[in-house]
């Protein structure tokens, strides 16, 4: 006769338990989301056409920059290497920050606007990955329209005057592989700026919970600090300005470089920058979203 076991064996667990997704998983849905949405391509196409339309303009009127106190676009003909720089230049003190805000001010508000919080979380996600995820996915987007720009304008730039040498604002001529490493080098120390403007775009997002209201803040911002730079009697403030940071990138383009005004623009954004992303997690943590 068959005898049974004393000890019958566990029964099994009614459910799996739920494996969290790694933070790079969040991010990588995070960017999916921007790839869906159309203000995602509004601000790239920005970046994109204003470089195209600027070299078809010099081409349709073969405009050199004789007389132009600027170095870079005295040299616009001669080298399609001034293009990169000379929009960087233009496009640093404003239209890059409002490409950057149209997402970082959109990043959380998006999910108060949907309603959509309470989903996130209950994908086994913690707030501090969403939080992660979603401040890295707007930088990303600020990285790509930089660099999105100064791809087109090289390409477009060579394409119509050639691969040549340029001169730096020291006088010096330095190669032309040598400047177009100097170029990307400039476009990624702009981003040290670009970045701390995300960060307070990101801030604004999760405290005003409306798009519009952090976007327009973010570049209100930027505008405010515009205006109190040309008040006179506060130029000693100038300096630790957050916009005075969006032209210091021109410490690479010089021989030798001049790393001064790099170093200040780094420790300068990161008294703007830290401050902004401890309080938006903060206020992410403390968020009450059994409502929605």
């Amino acid at each position: 006769m068959s005898s049974v076991s004393a000890n019958p064996p566990a029964a099994a667990p009614t459910f799996a338990r739920r494996r969290r997704p790694s933070t790079l998983t969040v991010y990588r849905w995070e960017l999916r989301k921007l790839i869906s949405q159309k203000r995602t391509y509004l601000g790239l196409a920005l970046v994109v056409v204003l470089p195209l339309f600027f070299v078809i303009f010099q081409n349709v009127h073969q405009r050199g920059g004789h007389g132009n106190d600027n170095i870079f676009a005295a040299q616009i003909t001669q080298s399609g290497l001034a293009t990169p720089v000379l929009m960087l230049l233009f496009l640093s003190a404003f239209l890059l920050p409002v490409v950057a805000a149209l997402v970082a001010g959109d990043i959380f508000a998006a999910e108060d606007g949907n309603g959509t919080f309470k989903t996130i979380l209950t994908r086994s996600v913690d707030r501090g990955q969403v939080f992660a995820a979603k401040a890295l996915a707007a930088m990303t987007y600020a990285a790509i329209a930089v660099f999105l720009s100064a791809t087109v304008a090289t390409v477009a730039g060579v394409a119509s005057w050639g691969f040549h040498s340029i001169t730096t604002y020291s006088g010096t001529v330095v190669s032309a592989p040598e400047a177009l490493l100097l170029v990307f080098a400039a476009n990624a120390v702009y981003l040290i700026p670009l970045f701390t403007l995300v960060g307070i775009g990101v801030l604004l997002s999760a405290t005003t919970r409306n798009s519009a209201g952090a976007v327009v803040g973010t570049i209100g911002l930027v505008i405010l600090l515009f205006i109190v730079a040309q008040i006179p009697g506060l130029e000693g403030i100038r300096p630790y300005l957050l916009t005075e940071q969006f032209q210091n990138w021109q410490g690479l383009l010089r021989t030798p470089t001049d790393w001064a005004p790099i170093a200040h623009s780094a420790w300068v954004c990161a008294l703007y920058g830290v401050p902004a992303l401890i309080a938006a997690y903060l206020t992410l943590l403390r968020r009450d979203v059994a409502g929605g």
